[in-house]
């Protein structure tokens, strides 16, 4: 990748022989985080749903393993962590998407498997970490910051935004000395986005380009240069760092 010293703190080869897992590593911010850790030095083990891209990411990357199937099936998530050869340094899980829909249009069923879910998500892997992540490594979960504000459609989103920081500060003395940390990121330039927005997609993005602090769209290599950051700063556990380009400074 072009870039990477700078896009990463100058971090390069601090991940030499270390392995990162990357749920969610075919596209977005998984994968080009696996991107940047195979750039410094790491190898990497990849889960995603989809097995062509997969496939694709993996000729690219060329990884230690993959495995397809839906991160969301949490029995499954925590045998493949279990069942992996040899300990690991790092697990990244950057699956599942936000949730905005109005009360009269909610499905009660749909939204408690959504908010359960995610947090069950982060429990499996948490669990199977003990076993699987060497002392001082690192869990890392991506969130988002758009559900501190309240708004209608924005009940499930809004909570889970603000159950995961808590969740995460749990799990950091729980697994201990294991580390564990949240990504909270605003907007985020990737094909989810664009797959949320559709025909809203290039408004939103001169929107913010207009609005934010920092003048650009935040991309999956700003989220992906964090979590390289957080794995190799053995000092940060049991926090939520937010990524977002001033997002929340600017009044909608």
């Amino acid at each position: 990748m072009n870039g990477t010293d700078a896009d990463t703190g100058n971090t390069s080869g601090a991940l030499a022989g270390q392995t990162a897992v990357v749920v969610g590593g075919s596209a977005g911010i998984g994968l080009e985080t696996a991107r940047q850790v195979r750039a410094n030095g790491g190898d990497v083990v990849l889960v995603a749903r989809d097995t062509a891209r997969l496939e694709q990411v993996a000729d690219e990357l060329r990884p230690l393993g993959t495995a397809a199937f839906d991160a969301r099936d949490t029995e499954r998530l925590e045998r493949f962590l279990g069942e992996l050869p040899d300990r690991v340094d790092h697990v990244l899980v950057t699956a599942g998407s936000p949730v905005y829909t109005p009360l009269d249009e909610l499905d009660l069923t749909a939204a408690g498997q959504d908010f359960g879910g995610r947090l069950a998500m982060m429990l499996a892997v948490a669990r199977a970490s003990r076993r699987k992540v060497r002392a001082g490594g690192t869990l890392l979960f991506v969130g988002g910051t758009g559900g501190r504000r309240p708004a209608a459609g924005m009940a499930v989103t809004g909570a889970l935004t603000a159950a995961l920081p808590a969740l995460t500060a749990n799990l950091a003395l729980e697994i201990a000395p294991v580390r564990v940390n949240l990504i909270a990121a605003g907007f985020v330039d990737t094909p989810l986005s664009a797959a949320l927005l559709g025909d809203e997609l290039d408004a939103r993005r001169e929107e913010l380009k207009r609005t934010l602090p920092i003048g650009r769209v935040v991309g999956p290599a700003d989220v992906a240069a964090l979590a390289l950051h957080l794995m190799v700063n053995g000092a940060l556990t049991g926090a939520t760092y937010d990524i977002d380009g001033g997002q929340q400074l600017v009044a909608r």
